[in-house]
């Protein structure tokens, strides 16, 4: 059986709170979590709708940082109604969060876009903070962690072992030129251990050229992001982590619902639901194990009319809804 990691990145956004006021939590929450829109939500709430329908779980990756701001209330609003329902509440940081928090900043005044921007005790500060909020805010205390945009480094694993925080999902191979800066490379597509945690990358599949595609709801159609855990099974992975955010079925400014990707992401989940030999897990019940006997180069090839349509499809939903 193939474990397949349903991850929601679920966070308020602090660029709409630098840009418009950090008075306006309700607004945040509502266009960043529940993402309200006059056709309907299609935040957490209906995520969670489409899982149970399915008989799916998600792991909800939640950024406590904002408790800087509003307190611990603001993050249980998220956390309660996920955990009520039975889906997985894991450690996501977004230190941006730090430049709005003047006196409340547990590192004074130091600030960052990304974790990694900081030394090893700031970063154990950062993340024993806001594993506190977590479980302040009714979370088991979280045994796997992502960090915001993606931007840890080997420090952050260092951290996070010290803390005893087992995982981290913050490898995508699919993005080399992103934030990450963990010292791995887009060969390390398998749960391995690395600097005192077992690091649990993000799937991906082979793209047109060199390149990889990571494997997020709005990277990928439902046809390849099936394809995918379909090859990932036949190969034998022992899992396949598949990234989204609460926001991310609405439009770029967050106005609309985007349809097109909100009938991708019921189409994954119906066609996941449906596939033999697989099944959607948690880190609180069946965390990801190292793989030790595959091929660790093994990848989905390129299919020229999977992407192909992909491509059609992203350009018709940006066309009609904004780049995501």
């Amino acid at each position: 059986m193939t474990a397949v990691y349903i991850t929601i990145d679920t966070e308020y956004s602090a660029g709409f709170a630098k840009a418009e006021g950090v008075h306006l939590r309700e607004e945040n929450f509502a266009r960043s979590i529940a993402c309200d829109t006059p056709a309907g939500s299609v935040g957490t709430t209906y995520q969670m709708d489409v899982f149970d329908a399915h008989g799916l779980r998600g792991v909800f990756f939640v950024d406590p940082m904002p408790a800087l701001i509003w307190g611990v209330e603001s993050i249980t609003d998220i956390v309660e109604p996920i955990l009520m329902r039975g889906h997985d509440v894991q450690l996501h940081v977004h230190t941006e969060w730090l430049e709005l928090a003047g006196d409340a900043n547990p590192i004074g005044s130091r600030t960052g876009d990304n974790i990694a921007d900081f030394e090893f005790e700031d970063q154990l500060a950062i993340l024993d903070y806001a594993r506190d909020v977590l479980v302040a805010a009714g979370a088991p205390p979280p045994t796997a962690f992502r960090a915001g945009n993606y931007g840890a480094n080997d420090v952050t694993l260092r951290a996070l072992s010290e803390l005893g925080i087992g995982y981290d999902t913050s490898h995508p191979p699919g993005i080399p030129d992103g934030a990450c800066e963990i010292s791995l490379s887009s060969n390390d597509r398998q749960p391995l251990e690395h600097e005192g945690v077992i690091a649990v990358p993000i799937g991906c599949v082979a793209n047109f050229g060199q390149d990889y595609r990571h494997a997020q709801i709005t990277a990928l159609s439902a046809w390849e992001l099936l394809a995918a855990i379909r090859h990932a099974k036949a190969n034998g992975f022992p899992s396949f982590t598949v990234v989204s955010h609460s926001f991310e079925l609405l439009s770029r400014d967050r106005s609309q619902i985007n349809h097109i990707v909100q009938k991708r992401f019921e189409r994954f989940c119906a066609g996941l639901s449906a596939m033999p030999g697989v099944y959607s897990a948690t880190f609180t019940g069946t965390p990801p194990q190292p793989a030790t006997t595959i091929d660790p180069g093994a990848i989905l090839p390129l299919s020229e009319v999977r992407s192909g349509l992909r491509l059609a499809e992203q350009a018709l939903a940006n066309l009609m809804y904004g780049t995501n």
